[in-house]
């Protein structure tokens, strides 16, 4: 019911309630929310009040509206992006690393589209890598698939001066990808350090990801370093919120 003398909106006390609801577990992630009809009869309220109250949830991001079809709880994440041995020479081995050892681990069909191009580095990327700006670099652009749906843009830059003469200026790496021809070339990666923070997308990336209003993207900064600091490769990743956990372990000390 809603309490009409509270203060509160009456849309937002319906959307507060729908919340509540889903969170409960009374609609559960997927399923259809009551229709548009069943809710001004449930709470005694005009459409237009039903529409803002759903309007909330869906920029809330906890909905997602199909118009003709209706309302549904949004889908739970459903990548786990498996961070701890993702790099490891082992898998590069196998041709597992990254973001094919998650498909492995999950059961998707993964694919990806490359781009390559060459660039002069701007003043992050120059900071980031160690080079000048103004410095060439290579830029890999992919689009990351799972079962035909982009789940992943990522986006690395390598100063030239590594990539010269090395497939990592094709389309096609080889197996193991760019990291495997880096250490064949001598540069034998030592650590990766990761920096993962939160945003809402970007007009071309909402697009490239077909991503529903409301929903953030996760961004993942990762550099690669040589076993003497040197900076090998930034990789810029940027993942919708709704189709990806994070998962990390590491050993007690």
């Amino acid at each position: 019911m809603v309490d009409r003398s509270s203060g509160v909106p009456i849309h937002r006390q319906i959307a507060a309630a729908l919340r509540e609801r889903i969170i409960t577990g009374e609609y559960a992630p997927g399923s259809k929310l009551p229709s548009e009809q069943q809710l001004i009869e449930a709470y005694g309220v005009s459409r237009g009040t039903v529409r803002e109250a759903v309007q909330v949830l869906e920029v809330d991001g906890i909905v997602l509206v199909e118009h003709g079809r209706g309302v549904f709880v949004r889908p739970s994440a459903n990548i786990v992006r498996l961070a701890r041995s993702r790099l490891s020479r082992a898998a590069r081995a196998k041709n597992e690393g990254a973001f094919l050892a998650d498909a492995k681990a999950q059961g998707f069909a993964p694919s990806s589209s490359v781009r390559v191009r060459f660039e002069h580095a701007d003043e992050r990327a120059a900071g980031l890598l160690a080079i000048q700006p103004g410095d060439e670099v290579t830029v890999r652009d992919r689009v990351m698939r799972a079962n035909g749906l982009v789940v992943q843009l990522a986006v690395s830059r390598l100063p030239r001066e590594f990539t010269r003469g090395t497939a990592i200026e094709q389309v096609d790496t080889g197996p193991g990808g760019a990291y495997a021809r880096l250490e064949e070339a001598g540069h034998h990666i030592g650590r990766y350090g990761e920096d993962v923070g939160a945003r809402m997308p970007t007009t071309e990336e909402r697009s490239q990801l077909q991503l529903p209003p409301g929903t953030p993207v996760l961004t993942i900064t990762r550099i690669a370093y040589r076993e003497d600091g040197t900076p090998l490769e930034m990789n810029d990743m940027t993942l919708p919120a709704d189709r990806y956990r994070l998962g990390y372990e590491w050993a007690a000390e």
